[in-house]
């Protein structure tokens, strides 16, 4: 069976590519496994500074096989993350500590709004058109929607789209704040790498320790974030990383960070 997800290393980047284009990049299970398994290799790998999810093919995603995926919903739900693995949906109390950059493109339903959602920068393609159908399909968004779209869009923005399953285009999500970029499709990747790129070049522990610290906020308190702070001000002064900044700034020369 051909891979369904695709790895890729470039420099510092895990490019990983949904690869079911015959199928509009349906999530099948065997998708959705590799897809978990590509997550915790970018969460392990120390060299892997940055991930850049994108779709083979002429879609991002008509969003879940449900002929395949429904039959394994169990009475706990669906059990997807095999050993090594982490839900790129982050809905089971464990983030991913790399910045994730998506490229999406004509269709993108549902766990595909999701995986957009749980990412940090989102480029699409000014052919996207994008739909949260789960209510036409008789169940609720699992993967995150219900939760972080309210926040990302606004509760009326998020419900208008949720509560209908009608679909919206890319220049809809990037008014409501969905999308950061709308670029010309077949272009959507190369920026997205861009910006992964950019991203990439900064002090990994202090991009990891913005990115856990925003998280922290939103997932427990701003009092909860604003504890940690200052602890993490004194681990990150005292890093090598921050000394390369200091030595580059005095220097006026680019920082060579080793993330350490």
């Amino acid at each position: 069976m051909a891979e369904r997800v695709t790895i890729d290393r470039g420099g510092h980047l895990l490019l990983i590519g949904l690869n079911r284009p015959q199928k509009r990049n349906a999530a099948d299970f065997a998708m959705l496994q590799e897809l978990c398994l590509a997550y915790g290799e970018l969460d392990r790998d120390p060299d892997l500074r940055v991930g850049v999810v994108y779709a083979h093919g002429d879609h991002f995603t008509g969003g879940l096989d449900l002929g395949d995926v429904a039959p394994r919903i169990g009475a706990n739900g669906l059990d997807l993350v095999p050993e090594g693995g982490l839900n790129p949906w982050q809905v089971e109390g464990e983030f991913q500590r790399k910045p994730v950059v998506i490229a999406v493109q004509g269709m993108c339903l549902t766990l595909g709004i999701e995986l957009a959602l749980a990412s940090d920068v989102v480029v699409a393609a000014d052919s996207t058109v994008f739909g949260q159908i789960e209510v036409q399909r008789g169940i609720l968004p699992f993967g995150g929607a219900t939760i972080r779209f309210p926040r990302a869009v606004g509760w009326g923005n998020a419900m208008r789209w949720m509560l209908t399953g009608d679909s919206f285009d890319a220049a809809e999500a990037h008014r409501m704040g969905l999308v950061q970029e709308v670029v010309p499709h077949g272009t959507q990747l190369e920026r997205a790498r861009a910006i992964a790129t950019r991203i990439a070049t900064q002090a990994p522990l202090a991009v990891q320790a913005t990115l856990a610290n925003a998280r922290e906020a939103i997932r427990d308190s701003d009092a909860r974030a604003e504890q940690q702070l200052q602890p993490e001000l004194v681990r990150l002064a005292s890093s090598e990383d921050a000394a390369e900044g200091m030595r580059a700034f005095v220097a006026r020369d680019e920082p060579d960070f080793r993330g350490r």
